[in-house]
């Protein structure tokens, strides 16, 4: 009788052991997919203010599309009408072109956007008054950005240095860095495109 009990304690010890381990093991994964997943939103989160900042930082620095300074709207309009709506541009920073001419896309005035003026390809530790892109998420290249400039109905016919424009600003296959869930999603996993839009203000860059 004492050896059937003896033999029924190692019996449950054993279980508990068995349960033990299949609790651990899904609490563990528990924690580290939420670990994960916090990391994944804060990346989404700073990709999305990276956005913005690039924006703001577009609609104060000098336009990637070398061209747009000469648009005066004189062809279509006399000096100080409202300025003549304009074909909207696209500079994509993947593709090194606006509207798809490469001749036209400022490189330069790209990567003061992205890594600040006066940078050159790597994020500055004394940004300034204006911190760029790369400051907020600093796995944001050039080629991640898409800027547009449209018609907004601002400025006049003439205006020095162009019209007064809508700029967006787009970013685009920027993936996230997983530490253990890329063997599941992928290292290239993308986040959704993030877009903030604007109105252009001195389009110089004379910021500091």
């Amino acid at each position: 009788m004492s050896a059937s009990a003896h033999h029924l304690g190692q019996s449950e010890r054993g279980t508990t052991s068995v349960e033990f381990g299949l609790t651990a093991s899904v609490v563990i994964v528990l924690v580290l997919g939420i670990a994960e997943f916090a990391l994944a939103y804060w990346q989404w989160n700073a990709a999305a203010k990276a956005a913005q900042l690039g924006a703001r930082l577009a609609a104060v620095s000098d336009p990637v599309d070398s061209t747009f300074k000469n648009i005066t709207g004189l062809d279509s309009a006399q000096p100080g009408d409202p300025m003549p709506a304009f074909d909207e541009i696209v500079c994509h920073g993947g593709l090194g072109e606006c509207n798809g001419e490469s001749e036209r896309f400022d490189r330069e005035a790209m990567e003061a956007i992205v890594y600040g003026p006066n940078a050159s390809a790597e994020c500055p530790n004394n940004p300034g008054r204006y911190p760029p892109m790369c400051r907020v998420f600093s796995r944001i290249k050039p080629e991640n950005v898409v800027i547009s400039y449209s018609h907004s109905g601002l400025g006049f016919a003439g205006r020095p240095g162009g019209p007064v424009p809508t700029i967006t600003l787009r970013l685009e296959d920027v993936t996230y860095d997983f530490i253990l869930l890329h063997r599941l999603f992928g290292s290239g996993t993308i986040m959704p495109d993030f877009a903030t839009t604007v109105t252009g203000e001195s389009l110089s860059s004379t910021v500091e």
